[in-house]
């Protein structure tokens, strides 16, 4: 590795680290987060209803359901569940959890209906979740593994309502347990970050939206504007196309959440693999191009520095060690708030460019599926590129 050549890609890759951190909205802060719940406060609270697509969810869905019918939130607030064609005694679970609280009156289980051709299943069972929710203002969609602090909805509504929005959506805090959670899940928040900066998102005068299907407050007078979820029926990334087509008709936010988890966990590489492998040539839109540039993208910012600094500190060259070595000290600087985020030991920032390059394989893995006839998946359903169920 010599030439004039390896010397212009490292000063390159240096100037792109530089951009990253200074010209794309500063999402490597973390910064993006709701504001204090407001205890006593005198305010209209509008009502509420947490729809819950959930498809063989039986063995999460009692927690969520419960945390749903515990919010401490002065305005109604009603729970559906769309069991979705389950096998497993989902809709039971939901009922059981909610009779343990005596809230049985405010659940609502909705069995699903079958599948419609042209139809991605979460986005049915949204659909459907709406129709069954009636003209309540506020819709709040949550996955059945999904576990929210007492205050959680109170502070996405003084969002909406303080701040005009037609959307408010957190990231939940994932599982960061096991050694691959650590190794992969923070860069997953990281890497998500950089493809859609919160603070661009967050600007009404940007473009750019974005959100996390997880937890998501929308407003159905927007959602009705931008087509209702016919309009993106065929959508197997749910949350960021409906962002897309709500933006539009008024602004979105985008958070961190720090109150609300998940409870589904990865203890070994195989099952983040899937995870990942199931859906990133779909974000890449089944692009045989923009799977290139991801690749060569994420080795040209993770792993070609590191290669330089390595080559150039064997070689002694320092005017390839001095670019090298400033660009991984951006990219390590820029990873530590995401490590902060979930509490880890900073020399976790180290094993960054590993999880790039892993994440770069699931995502060639990904594309390798769909040509072979096995593309995007939610819940056991596999899609074409056009949306179809296969």
């Amino acid at each position: 590795m010599s030439g004039w050549w390896v010397l212009l890609a490292a000063w390159s890759a240096l100037l792109v680290w530089l951009i990253l951190l200074f010209g794309r909205g500063a999402f490597w802060r973390a910064d993006q987060r709701l504001p204090p719940s407001e205890n006593g406060a005198q305010r209209t609270w509008p009502e509420v209803t947490a729809v819950v697509p959930a498809r063989n969810e039986a063995e999460s869905i009692g927690d969520c359901v419960s945390a749903l019918l515990r919010q401490d939130y002065p305005g109604v607030l009603h729970v559906i569940v769309v069991d979705d064609q389950s096998s497993d005694g989902t809709a039971e679970r939901a009922r059981e959890a909610a009779s343990r609280l005596g809230a049985a009156s405010r659940l609502e289980v909705l069995r699903g209906a079958p599948l419609p051709e042209n139809w991605a299943g979460k986005v049915w069972a949204m659909a459907q979740g709406v129709n069954a929710a009636g003209l309540v203002p506020l819709l709040w969609f949550t996955d059945g593994d999904i576990v929210h602090g007492p205050d959680v909805l109170q502070r996405l509504v003084i969002q909406a309502e303080d701040q005009n929005r037609s959307l408010v959506s957190l990231m939940v805090m994932l599982s960061c347990r096991s050694f691959w959670e650590r190794l992969l899940i923070p860069p997953f928040i990281f890497f998500f970050q950089m493809l859609y900066p919160f603070p661009w998102v967050n600007n009404p005068r940007r473009a750019l939206a974005g959100a996390a299907g997880g937890c998501m407050l929308l407003r159905r007078e927007s959602l009705e504007k931008a087509g209702g979820f016919a309009a993106m029926r065929e959508a197997l990334i749910d949350d960021c196309t409906l962002a897309a087509l709500v933006k539009p008709h008024g602004a979105i936010w985008l958070g961190l959440g720090t109150e609300s988890y998940s409870l589904r966990d990865y203890q070994r590489l195989g099952e983040i693999w899937r995870m990942v492998a199931r859906s990133a040539y779909v974000q890449l839109q089944f692009s045989p191009w923009r799977l290139l540039g991801a690749t060569l993208g994420m080795i040209f910012l993770y792993v070609w520095p590191v290669g330089v600094l390595l080559f150039g500190l064997w070689t002694g060259n320092i005017w390839l060690v001095l670019p090298a070595l400033l660009a991984c000290l951006l990219m390590l600087t820029a990873y530590l708030p995401s490590l902060r985020l979930y509490a880890l030991n900073p020399l976790w920032m180290f094993s960054l460019p590993l999880a790039a390059l892993l994440y770069t394989l699931m995502t060639l893995d990904s594309a390798r599926r769909h040509y072979g006839g096995r593309g995007g998946a939610w819940k056991g359903r596999h899609y074409g590129v056009s949306g179809e169920k296969q």
